[in-house]
């Protein structure tokens, strides 16, 4: 699949295997952090307080650990890049296929494929995400202005948000005494 002439090494297999194995790694933390991700967005949805805070811890525990995979493939790319020769940070995924064989090189690449389509869909489940949670609370601002309970904030005529007073947004101003 490279072009790279590379002649086979003692430890050749052992770094392909590890990779692959890291790759399948990655996917599966990949999977259950989109789950996690997807979850989230129901909860959203559903103005599901409690499990949206629920799903937040879940989604900061898959980063973490996400970020222990990302060291581990850090250092798999630096001993790749110098069994090849090459700075880690440039190393790229047909030049690592060049230390397997054909069999494992194609299964590399139809993980490493499977891997960025699944980071693309969580990333745009992520924004979707964030858009729908800065919605509701900007909405709960809105409602807490008017109740005069929220600061100074409010909505203008055409949905912009504007410094106003709950009196001056709604037109009226209510005294609640008890007798």
């Amino acid at each position: 699949m490279s072009s790279v002439m590379v002649v086979p090494q003692a430890g050749d297999a052992a770094l392909r295997d590890e990779l692959l194995a890291h790759l399948d790694e990655q996917l599966v933390a990949a999977r259950r952090l989109l789950q996690v991700v997807l979850d989230q967005g129901v909860a959203i949805r559903r103005r599901d307080v409690r499990a949206v805070v629920e799903l937040t811890g879940a989604l900061q525990a898959e980063l973490g650990r996400r970020a222990q995979l990302e060291a581990v493939r850090a250092a798999l790319l630096r001993r790749a890049g110098a069994r090849l020769g090459i700075e880690a940070a440039s190393l790229t995924l047909a030049q690592l296929e060049s230390v397997m064989d054909d069999s494992s090189a194609e299964r590399a690449h139809a993980l490493s494929s499977e891997l960025r389509g699944l980071l693309e869909v969580i990333q745009r489940e992520h924004y979707c995400n964030r858009a729908l949670m800065s919605q509701e609370l900007a909405f709960l601002d809105h409602l807490l202005a008017l109740a005069g309970l929220g600061g100074q904030t409010g909505y203008g005529a055409g949905g912009d948000r504007v410094a106003r007073s709950a009196a001056q947004a709604t037109g009226h101003r209510v005294l609640d005494v008890e007798v």
